[in-house]
């Protein structure tokens, strides 16, 4: 929570602290190193250049670097990855914790390259792909470069502990869950059957996210990239699902509201987003397909609109008691995260 000269002119203006104590304040909060991202110019740039790097060695990596061989590759990858490290260290020590987060990521993200030259430099690579291919086809050979990212990731993280390193290892899980299917079932598998491995990786991602989440409840948010990559992935293949029941599309809208329900306890708009996108595309089928020719369905919709928006005016009216009483029948932890979030 970021504190203005103008709260606190107000907050001596009211006698809840003093001149003096305003100006203490306000040096000590200067002299803090960063501790979270804020969207200002500064980390702007830190975010842009961090990222024209990051991309320089993932989605815009050309064919340039593979007239090294194998050995070249990996040569080159462990020279950038050392001086990603050493920038990181120095970085920490001045407390920029915002950029040395950025050059530990950097490191993070050369591992696909790295066990790619690695392959090649031992007559192991499976295919013909290019590592141009990488983050634009699904193939179950990428297998390799996932697993040994999200062990790279993960080490340097417990190492680190810098929220942006859990970036590259959501991302890799959501291309895994993708190349898996593909392993699972063969080159050309089932779209249900993709959609089906996609929804339990993504479940799955969204537990370890919950795990996370009440882990680093005193610390960072570690936990934002997981909740995204995992929800796209669960939301995904839940949708992409065939079905041809009145029934499972109900419980489909039931599955997206209980989304919205979660994400509005755990402060997780990602949740909330996904899940309103899932409720419109249940009354969207049900206004063109089920009620197509019925003029009562939009009054109805209209009343029941109007509903929530009442509902929603009383729950404002009692939101404070009845959270209260909800939360002290949580278990603590979950107590001490809801806290943090609506501090």
């Amino acid at each position: 929570m970021r504190i203005s000269d103008r709260q606190l002119n107000m907050a001596v203006a009211e006698g809840i602290l003093t001149s003096e104590q305003a100006h203490r304040l306000t040096a000590y909060i200067l002299v803090l190193p960063e501790g979270e991202a804020k969207f200002d110019f500064t980390h702007l740039m830190y975010y842009f250049g961090g990222l024209v790097a990051i991309g320089a060695m993932t989605v815009f990596m050309n064919l340039g670097w593979e007239s090294f061989g194998g050995i070249g590759v990996l040569g080159l990858c462990a020279i950038y990855a050392i001086a990603g490290i050493l920038l990181t260290n120095r970085f920490t020590r001045q407390g920029l914790s915002v950029v040395a987060g950025i050059c530990a990521t950097f490191v993070v993200t050369l591992t696909p390259l790295a066990t790619f030259g690695l392959q090649h430099a031992l007559g192991v690579w499976p295919g013909n792909d290019n590592y141009q291919d990488y983050h634009r086809y699904i193939q179950w050979h990428w297998l390799y470069m996932e697993l040994g990212t999200v062990a790279v990731g993960v080490i340097l993280a417990k190492v680190y502990k810098y929220p942006f390193l859990v970036m590259p290892i959501a991302v890799t899980l959501w291309y895994l869950s993708m190349d898996l299917a593909v392993m699972l079932t063969g080159e050309r598998p089932e779209y249900e059957v993709r959609a089906l491995v996609s929804m339990y990786v993504g479940l799955l991602m969204l537990g370890l996210a919950f795990c996370v989440d009440i882990r680093s409840r005193h610390s960072g948010d570690y936990a934002f990239w997981l909740y995204l990559l995992g929800t796209i992935a669960f939301w995904g293949g839940l949708t992409m699902q065939e079905s041809t029941s009145e029934l499972s599309k109900f419980l489909y809208c039931c599955v997206n509201l209980l989304m919205m329900g979660i994400g509005i306890v755990l402060v997780r708009r990602v949740l909330v987003i996904f899940g309103a996108f899932g409720v419109c595309g249940y009354i969207g089928y049900l206004a063109y397909d089920v009620f197509s020719d019925s003029w009562l369905f939009p009054i109805i919709l209209t009343l029941l609109g109007f509903a929530i928006v009442y509902l929603g005016i009383i729950w404002q009216k009692n939101e404070q008691a009845v959270t209260q009483r909800l939360r002290h029948s949580l278990p603590l932890p979950l107590q001490e995260l809801l806290d943090k979030k609506t501090m």
